[in-house]
């Protein structure tokens, strides 16, 4: 039977009320909410706005514990989503290895645009301060270059 088409009347109010749910709007709802979280997942992983080179590297695991090391194009440099006063990323990073332990997985996000001497001071400075595990961040690119 139809839904409500054969409602029995009840009274002066009209029809009885219906036993059955319509999940049409909730289904809506979900998809609506499914491509927002689509679309802004991968925006929350980069906290500062860079353009990567591309590169036909396959890609690797991420660790949850890694620190991801930003320049942009202006040469500033970010630890995470915070950006680092000039001259002081060697006592941001001796901060992150401050317990002495392993040191956590560097991943170093450059932009394309930048000079490469200034990435390669960057490495220089990880690598003095003991983070020899680095990680270069690129775009995924299909052709080749």
């Amino acid at each position: 039977m139809a839904m409500g088409l054969h409602a029995k009347k009840r009274g002066r109010r009209g029809r009885a009320p219906m036993a059955e749910i319509n999940v049409t709007p909730l289904v809506d709802v979900m998809l609506v909410l499914l491509i927002i979280f689509m679309v802004t997942a991968p925006l929350l992983t980069a906290g500062v706005p860079i353009e990567l080179p591309d590169s036909r590297a396959n890609p690797i695991d991420q660790d949850p514990e890694q620190v991801t090391v930003s320049i942009d194009r202006d040469g500033y440099i970010f630890i995470d989503k915070e950006r680092v006063a000039v001259g002081g990323f060697p006592d941001a990073l001796a901060q992150l290895n401050a317990s002495g332990g392993e040191p956590p997985v560097v991943t170093l996000r450059a932009d394309k645009d930048l000079d490469y001497g200034r990435v390669m001071a960057v490495m220089g400075e990880l690598n003095r301060g003991g983070f020899n595990s680095i990680s270069l961040v690129t775009n995924s690119s299909v052709s080749a270059p």
